[in-house]
């Protein structure tokens, strides 16, 4: 059974719908714990389904690092397989991502390496594309420029605006996270072996 821990900022959305996956019997991993930088929404969605939370506050640290150097330690406690962020709206610092590569994954609400960044879906409207879309990436130093595991396409249509079009993505973001714990889970994903050949 593979372990995951899962990291978030806000409602986590992404969260509640692993979480009702991992709840199926036949569901090869499970989520241990859910972490967050901040006191976030989510967390009802962990408690609803009896998992521990933790949270390692952002502004009651001096630099990146040192909050890094905390929530790292919090995951050693844990020691998941998987680490999955879910919307965790910080950029971990390279030495806790040394450390946990290439075995800590991010959804990204655009068809990567188009729009990285954290405003994706208001960078696609901005630029006028007529086709956005969703990504899974191994987490690496850079900004949403790791090796994709899973992409789709969506398209932008007339009228949309930056919260109609998210909305279209989020389900294509879960469904796409969920296949690709699963995959981890049974073997049919080897994160090294894409993370050296992607």
């Amino acid at each position: 059974m593979l372990k995951v821990v899962v990291l978030i900022s806000g409602t986590g959305s992404n969260l509640r719908a692993l979480l009702d996956e991992a709840s199926a019997p036949d569901f090869p991993a499970q989520v241990i714990a859910v972490g967050a930088d901040r006191e976030a929404a989510g967390f009802g969605h962990a408690e609803a389904y009896g998992i521990p939370t933790f949270l390692v506050p952002w502004e009651q640290f001096d630099s990146r690092e040192a909050w890094g150097e905390e929530l790292a330690a919090q995951l050693d406690v844990w020691q998941p397989d998987l680490v999955v962020l879910s919307g965790l709206m910080r950029l971990l610092p390279a030495g806790l991502v040394d450390r946990w590569a290439p075995h800590i994954i991010n959804t990204h609400p655009a068809y990567l390496p188009e729009f990285p960044g954290a405003h994706g879906v208001r960078d696609a409207l901005a630029a006028g594309a007529a086709q956005t879309g969703a990504s899974v990436i191994v987490v690496d130093n850079g900004v949403d420029s790791g090796p994709i595991l899973a992409q789709e396409r969506v398209p932008v249509l007339d009228g949309d605006d930056e919260n109609r079009l998210h909305e279209r993505i989020k389900p294509v973001e879960r469904r796409l996270l969920i296949d690709v714990v699963r995959r981890v889970a049974t073997g049919d994903l080897d994160l090294a072996a894409a993370s050296t050949s992607l």
